[in-house]
C-alpha cells in the first residue's frame, strides 16, 4: 500500500555517506537486484551527481547520474516503494533535466529493463526515446541476463 504524504515541502539534497544505510534500505526494498552499498560509495567518490529527494527527513527517492563531455548518463533513479505512483519519478527527472541544461548538456541517456514497462512509460512521457538495446545487460537471478532498452533525451 502506498503511503500518501500530507502537504509537505519536498526538497533535494546531495547524497551524503551518512545516509547510505537508509538509502540502501530503500534500494533493497525497491529492486530484486539492488545496487550495493559499495556502488553508492563509488558513485560518490567519482563525483557523480547524486541527489536525494526528501520530505522532512523521509527519503522519497534519489538519482545518481554521471556527467560526460556533453552528455549525462542516468545510472540509478529510485522512488521508495511506499511513494511510487505519486509523480516523484517525474519530479526527479525534471530536476535532472534542469541541472543538465545548466551544465550545457546536449543528451541524457539511460537504460531500463525490457520488462520494466512502468518505468519505460514514465521515461517516454518525459520525452525520452528508445534508441537501442543492450543484450543481456541486467542480472536476472537464475534466468539468463535481461536485455535493456537504451533511451535518450535531446536537450
Amino acid at each position: 500500500m502506498n503511503a500518501v504524504l500530507k502537504t509537505v515541502e519536498a526538497y533535494f539534497a546531495p547524497l551524503e555517506l551518512a545516509e547510505l544505510d537508509a538509502l540502501c534500505s530503500v534500494e533493497n526494498g525497491a529492486y530484486a537486484f539492488p545496487w550495493s552499498r559499495q556502488n553508492f560509495v563509488d558513485a560518490l567518490a567519482s563525483g557523480y551527481q547524486a541527489q536525494v529527494l526528501k520530505a522532512d527527513q523521509t527519503i522519497l527517492g534519489y538519482f545518481i547520474a554521471m556527467q560526460g563531455v556533453d552528455e549525462v548518463h542516468l545510472l540509478n533513479i529510485t522512488v521508495a516503494p511506499e511513494y511510487q505512483r505519486q509523480g516523484w519519478a517525474r519530479v526527479m527527472l525534471d530536476a535532472l533535466t534542469l541541472w543538465s541544461r545548466g551544465q550545457q548538456i546536449k543528451t541524457l541517456w539511460l537504460e531500463v529493463r525490457l520488462s520494466n514497462t512502468r518505468a519505460y512509460e514514465v521515461y517516454f512521457a518525459q520525452g525520452f526515446r528508445r534508441v537501442g538495446m543492450r543484450k543481456a545487460y541486467y542480472p536476472n537471478g537464475s534466468q539468463p541476463y535481461e536485455d535493456a532498452i537504451v533511451m535518450s533525451l535531446k536537450l
